[in-house]
């Protein structure tokens, strides 16, 4: 059994200067208290590894407007003109990858490969400085395991082993982050004993986790 903890304590394991990846899709998925509990911990010089980063007032959006990000890898931030001012100023040094590119270099940390080939970027500015293999006589481009200090995900239920469901889209890069994370902090809506959740459905196993957010009040 996992004894749950508070967001405040769960942030203030994470020092500044930390990798994290944050999972969720402009918000939905997103470890909603993990954050406010990092933006109140006035975190600092943090590395946000997700899709990307919502829009101002949601989940990661909040960690940018307060200051607590210093760099992004993330497919777009389209919706955040917040990071695309910080962008511009030099303030957050922003590092866009091709969405399909960004889950498998994820998923090959997880799974403990030393890359992937991949087609996309060829011939454009995304080549620049990496490695290209020929294969069968196609050209692809070497994308390297992308891991984090921390894995920070949010879940639909737990139990108390730390069993995760996930629900609908909130699926969202969380069960491939798990994997992913050197230390992984889940934030469960529900906790429930051992059983309720069907084997079937649970997408990430409790051995996964080191910590589980105590649940939603």
């Amino acid at each position: 059994m996992k004894q749950a903890i508070k967001a405040d304590a769960a942030a203030d394991l994470i020092p500044d200067g930390a990798s994290l990846l944050i999972g969720g899709f402009m918000g939905v998925g997103s470890p909603h208290r993990l954050i406010d509990a990092l933006v109140a911990r006035e975190a600092r010089d943090l590395t946000v590894i997700a899709n990307d980063t919502a829009m101002p007032g949601t989940g990661i959006g909040k960690l940018i407007t307060s200051g607590c990000v210093s760099k992004v890898i993330a497919s777009h931030i389209g919706l955040n003109p917040e990071t695309q001012q910080k962008m511009i100023s030099g303030e957050i040094d922003v590092d866009l990858v091709p969405q399909g590119t960004l889950v498998e270099r994820i998923r090959a940390a997880g799974v403990g490969l030393g890359g992937i080939l991949t087609p996309t970027g060829i011939g454009t500015l995304v080549e620049e400085g990496k490695q290209s293999i020929t294969v069968d006589g196609k050209d692809y481009l070497l994308e390297t395991p992308l891991a984090g200090d921390f894995a920070l995900i949010a879940a639909h239920q737990a139990d108390y082993v730390g069993n995760l469901e996930y629900s609908l889209t909130a699926h969202n890069f969380n069960p491939i982050m798990a994997m992913a994370g050197k230390t992984v902090i889940a934030e469960p809506h529900t906790i429930v004993p051992v059983g309720v959740i069907s084997p079937d459905s649970v997408k990430t196993p409790g051995i996964l986790i080191d910590h589980l957010l105590e649940r939603a009040h």
